[in-house]
Formats: C-alpha cells, structure tokens, sequence
C-alpha cells in the first residue's frame, strides 16, 4: 500500500498549492484542531497531576505512609513493635501515637473533633505537623501540661486561641451515685495549626501521647505505631510485605488505604477528564475525513490517468493516506510540543495573564491552592501523542477507500 510511488504523490499532493482553497482551510482547520486538542489534553492532565500531587503533600503532612497496630486497636508494648518494624528494610522512622473521638465544649458551642496523641520529639520523623502551627509552640506538648493545639478552621468554629480554656467530652463514661456521666477534661489550647486541608484544619486536635493516653483511659499503651518508609509510592506493597513478616497479632495499613475513597475519586475524575478532552482530539481528526474526501473529489481526473496507467486499487489508497498522516502526525506533533510548553509554564502564564487582568482566579483567602499547580507525566504525553495519531489514522481509511473505488471510465467520461 505504501509503496515509494504512493509515497511520493501523497507528499506532493500535501506540499501542492491547491486549486480549491476551501480544501487547503479545511485541511488547516483538521491540523489545528488536533494540535489544540493535543495540546489541551495534555496542559489540563498536568495540572490535575499538580493539584493531586499537592493534596497528596498536604495529606502525607499529617499522616504517615503506614500504620501498625494491635488486634484490638491498641499495642501494650509498643516498644517491641517498634523494635520489630525497625528491623524491615523499608522503614526509615517509627513513631508512637494514641487516637479517639471526642467533643469539645466552649460556652454554647460544640464540635465533634478527633483528637490525636503524639510525642513531640518523635512526631517530627513521621509527620510536618510541627511546621504548620501558626501560633503557639509544638513542643509546648509536655506530659502533664493538658494542652491541645486545634486546626485553624476549628478554632475559629470554636472562638478559642492560644491561652484559652476549652472542654473535652470523650465518649467514655464514669458511674456515679447519680447515675453515669460522660468523662470532661478542662484543656488549655497551646497552639493553632493551618495544614491547608479542611479535613483536618476543621476536625483534628493535637495533644500530648501520655495525655491523650490517660484522657482515653489507655494509660501505659498507644493505638499504634506511625510508620515513614523510603517510599511512598510503594506504600501498598511494603506494608503488605510488613504484615506478612510480623507476628499474627499485629495489623496494619498504609496511607491509600486510609484516604482511598479520595484518591479513588482523583483517578475517576482524571479518567472522565481524559476521555472528554479525547473526544475534542477525535472530533478534529475526523475532520480529517472531510478534507480527505472533499480531495478525492477533486482528484478524480488524476485518480482515474493513474489508474489507467497502472496503478493499484491499493496504490491509489495509500496516496490519500499518506496525505491524512501526515496532516494527523505534524498536528499530533504540534499539539505535543505546545502542550509540554504550556505544561512546564502554566504556573507563570496565569499568574502573567492575573498580573494583566489585575484579577486573582484563586485567591489566596478563598482557596488553600491559590496558584495552580503543574507536573508532567511523560507516559500521559507518550499516550495522548499515540492515541491522536492513531484516530488521525482511522480517520483516513475511509475516504482512501473510496478513492480506490473510482472507475477510470466514469471518472473521464465527461474531460
């Protein structure tokens, strides 16, 4: 089909000034459309990427990649899961922690919160938290000292700061001649931090792991153990591998397990994304189609001397395809190299393109992310670069068929 003969006529055909100029917008329009569509597919998915990969950040701040705990939530002897955890070549860092629901209190407001336990000299290996207290101090979490640091969201929902008072309700209870009351603890707030992540700036409070250990009613143990590994992108497999290689009474889990749902729906949304912006790249390929067969029609004449000098049904078929690659492939090529550009630089174009509408499109006091992020997955560009070139492809087939279907005799009847 692709013989040197139909190689050739194809390429001139492309390169030749044609006498229907419609034909040569049109052949234009297709080429554009799929260097648009390329282009568009590419900047769009890198930054999802971006975003994902920043929420993805702000979430491993706060949580480890893995956790260990005991069959019934909470480890007696910690120390000898952690001597066991640190003995896997995976684990970088280890560090204990104590976990529970409970209600705060402050005049009429209440708000329930999860309340975590954590030492502050081991925290900083497993977690940034530290980094994000905005007022007050992280070390300021002594044992003994009953102090909370809340997110930002939750103080203000409570209308406390550092050196307020503030009650905690914890589900357990305590019997009393009177009957059974819920378990109060008076609290004074240490510090407030700002992870940037309504999840936990709204509903997550920090204390002292000894504590929160007595405030639970756990003293002397922890839920678990807080795991950091060497990588977080094989967080599933080490911590499966971790499980297999620790006694029976141990379990655990890693941090795509914990936020699974949310990453879940990550993928999803980058999935639905991904095949709506093909569509665009498809519909401009398939413009291909029209200027293949608008070009038939006005190469019959010459379809028809080919013929009549030789050449093939086959031969005659691989003229007009050569013609629908190459459109498909400069603007697949096109498409690719303006994308990566836009991609490596979206960060600067918006802010130039704010800067000269002096107009902010995420401003810093509505959203955490108030700049939009971007990350370059090469196997997205490898695959949306093949994907376009084979619907240009497809969509030369067609009337490359049809071409090959013209009679000679019919074709000259009327020159």
């Amino acid at each position: 089909m692709f013989r040197p003969l139909s190689v050739y006529i194809g390429a001139r055909y492309t390169r030749a000034k044609r006498r229907n100029h419609f034909i040569s917008f049109i052949s234009m329009t297709s080429m554009l459309g799929v260097a648009l569509g390329v282009a568009a597919l590419i900047t769009v998915l890198s930054v999802m990427n971006g975003f994902e990969k920043e929420l993805r950040e702000r979430i491993l701040g706060m949580t480890s990649h893995a956790f260990v705990t005991g069959s019934d939530g909470t480890l007696a002897d910690w120390k000898k899961a952690e001597a066991l955890v640190e003995g896997f070549p995976r684990v970088v860092s280890t560090a204990p922690f104590v976990e529970g629901q409970a209600m705060l209190n402050q005049g009429s407001r209440v708000r329930g919160t999860q309340v975590r336990g954590v030492d502050p000299a081991l925290e900083p290996k497993v977690s940034s938290i530290g980094d994000k207290i905005i007022q007050g101090r992280f070390d300021s979490l002594q044992p003994g000292s009953y102090g909370i640091i809340l997110g930002k969201d939750l103080a203000i929902a409570m209308g406390v700061g550092t050196g307020d008072k503030i009650t905690v309700i914890t589900p357990h209870v305590t019997p009393t001649p009177a009957g059974v009351i819920p378990r109060l603890k008076r609290l004074t707030v240490s510090g407030v931090f700002e992870i940037g992540m309504y999840e936990y700036d709204s509903a997550l409070a920090i204390m002292n792991i000894e504590d929160a250990a007595n405030l639970f009613r756990i003293p002397g143990k922890v839920t678990g153990l807080r795991l950091q590994l060497d990588d977080v992108y094989q967080a599933p497999r080490i911590t499966r591998d971790l499980l297999h290689s620790l006694p029976a009474e141990y379990r655990a889990a890693d941090w795509t397990y914990q936020h699974a749902n949310f990453f879940r729906a990550l993928k999803t949304e980058k999935t639905v994304m991904f095949v709506i912006l093909m569509l665009i790249v498809a519909v401009a390929a398939f413009n291909i189609v029209s200027t293949l067969v608008m070009m038939v029609t006005d190469k019959y004449s010459d379809i028809a001397i080919l013929r009549t000098l030789g050449m093939s049904p086959r031969g005659i078929m691989g003229i007009f395809m050569v013609q629908g690659i190459v459109i498909g492939l400069i603007g697949t090529l096109l498409g690719v190299i303006g994308g990566v550009i836009l991609a490596l630089n979206v960060s600067n174009i918006i802010a130039w393109i704010e800067t000269l509408l002096g107009y902010q499109f995420l401003p810093a006091e509505v959203y955490y992310i108030s700049d939009l992020p971007s990350e370059l997955n090469w196997n997205d560009v490898t695959v949306i670069g093949i994907t376009a070139f084979v619907l240009s492809i497809l969509s030369t087939i067609y009337p490359s068929w049809r071409a090959a279907q013209v009679k000679p005799a019919e074709a000259l009847r009327y020159d």
